[in-house]
């Protein structure tokens, strides 16, 4: 595989184990599975979008959501809207951590303003509003590439952790 294409991880052996992941800042990590020197999660590719801008305290994840991801109502499921939404507001905290610190999601809430057309290209967008010792409070928007039109927006708090305790 090479290591200058971004790739998802296939099995667990693929994805990056805690020592790629403590031994590099979070803006690091972050960067390399955009560049493709670490394999990306299959949750992207199950979901149909995938890593696309990293920066310090802001991560974009753009996709198109498609059948495969439709409500009986023949809509976007609202999982969808949240699985994006929570890969860009947590990932865009990941940028803020130090070597030897990761995260987890303590809890998100979505506001879906209106619904995607299937189809429709959208970015998800996360932006960091406060990087603690121990939390991590994010912001995120679902916006259409073409035309910015907001689709959903979004919050989480997560939990900061070290290595060492």
């Amino acid at each position: 595989m090479s290591d200058t294409e971004p790739h998802v991880a296939e099995t667990l052996e693929d994805l990056p184990d805690m020592t790629d992941l403590l031994s590099r800042s979070g803006l690091e990590f972050m960067q390399d599975i955009l560049s493709g020197k670490l394999s990306g999660p299959p949750i992207g590719a199950t979901m149909g979008f995938e890593l696309t801008s990293v920066e310090k305290g802001r991560v974009v994840f753009s996709g198109t959501p498609e059948f495969h991801v439709t409500n009986p109502m023949r809509g976007v499921h609202g999982g969808w809207y949240g699985t994006l939404l929570d890969s860009c507001m947590a990932c865009a905290l990941m940028t803020m951590l130090q070597k030897g610190q990761h995260y987890t999601t303590l809890e998100y809430k979505v506001n879906i303003t209106r619904a995607i057309p299937l189809g429709t290209r959208v970015d998800g967008i996360g932006q960091v509003s406060h990087a603690g010792r121990r939390t991590g409070v994010s912001t995120g928007e679902i916006r259409g590439a073409e035309d910015g039109k907001l689709y959903a927006t979004a919050s989480t708090t997560c939990l900061i952790m070290s290595a060492d305790g």
